[in-house]
């Protein structure tokens, strides 16, 4: 988390100074409040953490969602049979098997002890409460529903694992082809054309240009392959710190999405995504525009991200929003009529939550028949690989056997 630094006074109207920890400014401020500090200014400071601090935090490990999944419905059930919410989290902390969960929840119930709401202790942890999870209990609070907000998030989580379950089945016999192809390359490489290269050069045949290209390959694997294995690396670290620039990530979410074959089902995915989120937030009454931000910050794609941001800005300066969802140039023409539509009639939670539900259905055919679309390109580079192996190794074969008839 970022690290600010504070000026404030104490109750004994002392001047105080010092660093903490916090999401936000605001939350700093809540903090601060509750430690008897009345805060004067805040700003960003250095995080101050040494190389190791930060390489454990960046290796920390993410709370699964099934774990969040089982966290929302235990407490959305202790919640609904009257129990305290201090005794409920008291015993889910005690019960619960995640260290990082744990962990949190540890601390969540002591900042519950000293008087704080439930949202504003969660923000504290956003390594393991997202803004979108923290915004759905601040407005159970302060409605007073806040069981509707842990069912709605337990279904929400539910249904994100079920998505991810199915795109990681579907993904699974392509990557294990293409891992068997690459492993089966550097076998051949290093092992079996070296063998082949030297039978042929006692013979002093000459070597046919498809022979000629896979020695050179060969030769250049057994002689540079710790360059190669470097190469390789350098190139993954090159490119995850390209990732992590603003304009790198922007440019390969963009990518991602008009990718052959699985770029139309990346993007359905995501709409559902969003039509799922922005349903949830307008149905528990968050505003509009913070409704949009959170859908925004839900959705895994920072192309996305931003044209939804967008959006926000354009809303806040008078547009409507079927108008800018038109001029993002993201939604397909259903997700824009069900927009106009829902905007009319004031029922845009309702259908989205239809759009979602529809673009589902669609992603769950898509990658039960992406096996049978990625099939043949798979067995197209099979094939030319054994296309290639086949000329290089048996044309000159058939030379010398030509050369030993005539001699």
């Amino acid at each position: 988390m970022p690290n600010y630094v504070y000026t404030g006074r104490d109750i004994n109207g002392s001047e105080v100074s010092g660093t903490l920890e916090s999401p936000n400014e605001e939350t700093a401020a809540g903090i601060l409040i509750s430690r008897g500090v009345i805060p004067i200014e805040i700003r960003q400071g250095s995080s101050g953490k040494s190389l190791i601090d930060n390489l454990n935090e960046l290796l920390k490990p993410s709370v699964p969602l099934e774990v969040l999944v089982i966290f929302c419905r235990q407490l959305f059930s202790l919640t609904k049979a009257g129990v305290p919410l201090l005794r409920s989290m008291k015993g889910l902390t005690q019960n619960c098997t995640n260290k990082e969960l744990k962990s949190a929840l540890e601390e969540v119930v002591n900042e519950l002890t000293n008087g704080r709401n439930l949202s504003s202790c969660m923000q504290m942890h956003s390594h393991v409460f997202s803004p979108l999870f923290v915004s759905m209990i601040a407005v159970g609070e302060n409605t007073g529903r806040l069981d509707q907000a842990l069912e709605q998030l337990a279904s929400y989580y539910e249904q994100e694992v079920e998505t991810r379950k199915r795109i990681k089945a579907a993904m699974r016999y392509p990557m294990f082809v293409l891992t068997f192809i690459l492993g089966a390359m550097f076998v051949l490489n290093l092992k079996v054309i070296p063998q082949f290269s030297d039978m042929f050069a006692r013979f002093g045949v000459d070597l046919p240009l498809p022979t000629r290209v896979l020695i050179a390959t060969s030769n250049f694997f057994v002689n540079y392959w710790l360059l190669l294995i470097a190469l390789i690396i350098g190139g993954l670290f090159a490119f995850r710190a390209w990732l992590a620039t603003e304009v790198g990530r922007e440019k390969w979410d963009k990518l991602k999405l008009k990718m052959p074959i699985v770029g139309g089902i990346l993007n359905r995915a995501q709409l559902s995504r969003f039509s799922r989120t922005f349903s949830l937030m307008l149905k528990a009454g968050v505003p509009l525009n913070q409704s949009l931000g959170l859908s925004a910050e839900a959705i895994d794609n920072k192309f996305l991200e931003n044209r939804i941001i967008e959006m926000k800005g354009a809303i806040e300066a008078g547009s409507s929003v079927s108008s800018t969802a038109v001029n993002a140039n993201i939604f397909t023409p259903l997700v824009i009529q069900m927009i106009s539509v829902g905007e009319e009639t004031g029922r845009i939670d309702e259908l989205l939550l239809e759009v979602s539900d529809f673009y589902d259905r669609e992603v769950d055919y898509d990658l039960k028949t992406l096996t049978a679309r990625i099939e043949p390109i798979l067995l197209l580079i099979v094939a030319a690989m054994v296309l290639v192996l086949a000329l290089g190794i048996f044309l000159p074969m058939w030379g010398m056997l030509d050369a030993m008839k005539g001699a």
